[in-house]
């Protein structure tokens, strides 16, 4: 197996985090860490609970600042930008979010067009297209009028994503984005966010539990435990039985998924 606990941070990548140190209060999650997105490609992170897989979503998306160290966007500290000018540029999906009471479904999309709002640039047909677009991408057009307040986990979990992706930005972060979804709809976003990547060129940046998911769809996998990177690369050679077993304390086999030939975890069972 080749791992690359921290490998050599780029310079020509649009987001990456060098050295930094992230935590909450008194806590420390994550110290020295650096990361590189790579640009153009589906990079999923997977970890055991409280591994700081979270943490370091908000660091990149400038919602956690880092102790020490630096988040770099477009070659500039992301600190330094307006916040309207991040979200131009970057989308997130944090893992909790809340609507505001009495919202409606298309009220709620159409507020991924605020970072392109301004004084002298108001509503346009070009918004409406990009939410409409969003919308129809998330299968949530007929819902357009319903309150979020009357939708299941599932539909309001596909509408945050939808007001995601109105958004339009070239990168895009998703913190376990098919979290109430059915097994049906998660392939449907999961495909929808393959075909973001490969087809609009947007580069994607997802938390993921299941990690078959993962492996089917990343180009590049980042396995975090306990705050640090244990490996990253290509699925296909960086996953084994070893690394599932250090980082989750799984038994398990590999073998080809039928399908995609991308690696599936297959757990011993207890006993065996």
């Amino acid at each position: 197996m080749s791992t690359t606990p921290q490998s050599t941070v780029r310079h020509d990548n649009r987001l990456r985090a060098e050295d930094i140190t992230i935590g909450y209060d008194d806590r420390v999650i994550s110290e020295s860490l650096s990361i590189d997105i790579p640009d153009g490609e589906f990079t999923v992170i997977v970890g055991p609970n409280a591994c700081g897989k979270s943490t370091l979503l908000r660091a990149l998306s400038r919602l956690l600042k880092p102790r020490s160290g630096s988040v770099i966007l477009d070659g500039k500290s992301i600190s330094s930008y307006p916040a309207k000018e991040v979200a131009r540029r970057l989308g997130l999906l944090p893992q909790t979010s809340v609507a505001p009471e009495g919202i409606r479904v298309a009220e709620l999309v159409a507020r991924g067009r605020f970072p392109r709002q301004s004084m002298f640039r108001q509503w346009t047909p070009e918004d409406e297209a990009a939410v409409q677009e969003a919308m129809a991408a998330t299968a949530i057009t007929d819902l357009s009028a319903r309150l979020v307040d009357e939708l299941s986990g599932g539909q309001r979990q596909r509408v945050w994503v939808a007001m995601v992706l109105a958004q339009e930005t070239p990168l895009v972060l998703l913190d376990e984005p098919t979290t109430f979804l059915d097994i049906a709809h998660q392939i449907e976003l999961l495909d929808l966010c393959s075909e973001l990547n490969r087809d609009r060129g947007r580069t994607m940046v997802a938390v993921l539990h299941d990690l078959n998911h993962a492996f089917r769809y990343a180009d590049h996998v980042v396995a975090m435990k306990a705050g640090g990177i244990v490996a990253q690369g290509r699925p296909a050679d960086i996953v084994d039985a070893a690394l599932i077993e250090e980082v989750f304390g799984l038994r398990c086999r590999i073998i080809d998924d039928p399908e995609s030939h991308t690696p599936l975890v297959i757990p011993r069972v207890r006993g065996a």
